[in-house]
């Protein structure tokens, strides 16, 4: 099993991203907490990981804090929850704000997130309160960043990629402002998605 990884990143576009360790490229899928956070390309990265072998593929998932791979784990052992669905949690929410949802049952916000439906999200609460309880502390500052390109354009694939259907895209990038990069406007749109559903 892989669990951890030093290298350079390479290449960033989300849901991927490739890390350099030692001339092998790795490529793997982290969520948009984690890309928030990432080091230029070309800069060195410290990245939890969680491998995923199936009868059918092979996966590596990549995390900068080791809470944000803990709730990942967790979230996959509520039936109905795979790691797209707990990829886009943690693209939706800090675990911190996961948490809080959790603990105060909020079901309506929880199916707010692309895949969870109604009882999905009554399974979250019923399963994970004990759990999320001491989820504390997953602040962490921000690095720099680079994106070339159309960062409105970026935002949108990423947000396909999450399951987010065209019309709710559109109104979700409208959050968008003049200089914000792809990672401020999938935030955003994000944090809208959430409050507003």
């Amino acid at each position: 099993m892989i669990g951890r990884l030093r290298g350079v990143v390479v290449h960033k576009q989300p849901p991927w991203l490739v890390v350099d360790v030692g001339g092998v490229g790795y490529e793997l899928e982290a969520p948009m907490s984690t890309f928030y956070d990432l080091p230029e390309v070309g800069r060195e990265v410290v990245l939890f990981t969680h491998h995923a072998v199936k009868e059918d593929s092979v996966a590596l998932y990549g995390f900068l804090r080791e809470l944000e791979r803990r709730l990942f784990r967790d979230v996959q052992k509520v039936t109905g929850i795979g790691a797209k669905i707990a990829l886009a949690i943690l693209s939706g929410a800090s675990v911190d704000d996961f948490a809080r949802l959790v603990q105060a049952g909020d079901v309506t916000a929880l199916t707010r997130i692309p895949g969870i439906g109604k009882k999905t999200a009554e399974r979250i609460v019923v399963e994970l309160r004990d759990r999320t309880s001491d989820y504390g502390g997953a602040g962490v500052p921000q690095a720099g960043r680079d994106r070339p390109g159309d960062p409105v354009s970026e935002a949108s694939v990423a947000l396909q990629q999450l399951g987010y259907k065209p019309v709710e895209i559109t109104r979700m990038l409208k959050e968008a402002a003049p200089g914000d990069s792809a990672e401020d406007i999938i935030r955003k749109a994000l944090k809208s998605m959430l409050r507003n559903g």
